[in-house]
């Protein structure tokens, strides 16, 4: 598969924390498993279901998606400020960093800036049950993936 996502070679290094599901080998296989249907329109930040389509799968995916690696590779889940006060969440896992969601941006994915200058928290973002909920689906379509 042709990787267009922000750091793609980084992710293809990084591997999985033990207890991952078998057939993970690395982040980019997580990637491919997500493009491969698993992140879906009910996985979608609501506000942003109008513009989810299959030719733009990582759409409002980004904050349960990094939380997600987090939790099967390690490392820390960063943002980037976007307008109206939310972030655009991506992971740093040693010398790693990528975002598996940054193809929803398209040719504004350039100018994002990974600094590393604003640390996301889970507790923060699962705040909101709508977030949890979808972040517990998409888990869930993960470990069930390739059974």
């Amino acid at each position: 598969m042709e990787y267009k996502f922000y750091g793609w070679e980084a992710a293809s290094s990084v591997k999985p924390l033990e207890g991952a599901p078998a057939w993970l080998k690395s982040a980019a296989d997580l990637y491919d498993a997500l493009s491969d249907g698993l992140w879906r329109v009910e996985t979608c930040a609501p506000r942003l279901r109008h513009l989810w389509s299959l030719e733009n799968k990582t759409c409002g995916q980004c904050s349960i998606t990094a939380f997600l690696v987090q939790d099967l590779f390690g490392g820390e889940v960063y943002g980037i400020p976007r307008e109206g006060g939310t972030f655009h969440c991506y992971n740093v896992i040693g010398n790693a960093r990528f975002d598996l969601t940054s193809e929803q941006f398209g040719e504004e994915a350039k100018t994002l800036v990974y600094d590393d200058k604003y640390p996301q928290k889970r507790e923060i973002h699962f705040a909101k049950a709508e977030k949890k909920e979808r972040y517990e689906v998409l888990k869930a379509l993960v470990e069930g993936y390739g059974t």
